[in-house]
């Protein structure tokens, strides 16, 4: 019993040391252009539109679609700043991938916890200065599109006053499709970066569902531009 109690005490350690910490920016700067962007445009022949849209400093949430589990990777890469995204408490465990994910700003968000706790860790993000990146349905879709979207990226909006930079990333979905074991190389990837939305001027549920409407409709939108 002794024994159990003080482990769970060491996980909830880790846990709170992963929220204070956040990110290293040098870390993550380095990562990017070392690694990530030659590796996407070797093979990937990645295409970038709209970086212009993306403001440098201040509050901000990143939104877009999502077809594949490398959509954070891509996504984070193609910012001029750096983007933090949620993560399973559990990888806050592992040696050596807790630091990695750590430097990158990811922050820890419990299995099962439910939505009020992955709003909370998101806020924390934001007001450590990281731009917060967040997929609008929470989860992925087989065309890429945004077809049921959460309002829990409104909510944080209007909790921080960050507004929206709603994205489309094209392509993904066929680099790791189901049952596949290892990515294909040489699929082409787009992303389309959109015009800045101003946060919700009110939290009632009306207008979050209006304004995450809104926000679907501009990442479908740029999505459907294709290549």
């Amino acid at each position: 019993m002794e024994k159990d109690k003080s482990s769970e005490i060491k996980k909830k350690n880790k846990t709170n040391i992963a929220k204070d910490k956040g990110g290293n920016p040098f870390l993550y700067k380095m990562f990017k252009w070392l690694v990530v962007r030659p590796l996407l445009y070797l093979f990937y022949q990645e295409r970038i539109y709209g970086t212009e849209n993306v403001p440098l400093t201040g509050n901000l949430i990143v939104v877009s679609n999502h077809a594949s589990d490398f959509d954070p990777l891509i996504l984070g890469s193609c910012m001029g700043r750096p983007v933090a995204f949620m993560a399973k408490e559990e990888l806050f465990e592992i040696p050596v991938i807790s630091q990695a994910i750590l430097a990158f700003g990811a922050y820890p968000v419990k299995r099962g916890a439910g939505d009020r706790a992955a709003i909370r860790a998101a806020i924390a993000s934001i007001e450590k200065g990281w731009a917060t990146g967040i997929f609008l349905q929470g989860t992925r879709t087989l065309d890429g599109r945004v077809t049921e979207p959460k309002l829990g990226a409104a909510m944080i909006a209007a909790k921080t006053q960050a507004p929206f930079l709603p994205i489309s990333i094209w392509g993904t979905g066929t680099i790791l499709p189901k049952g596949a074991k290892f990515p294909k190389l040489f699929q082409p990837v787009t992303v389309r970066i959109g015009e800045l939305l101003p946060p919700p001027d009110a939290s009632d549920r009306t207008t979050l569902e209006a304004y995450t409407q809104k926000c679907a409709d501009a990442i479908n939108a740029l999505h459907a531009l294709g290549r």
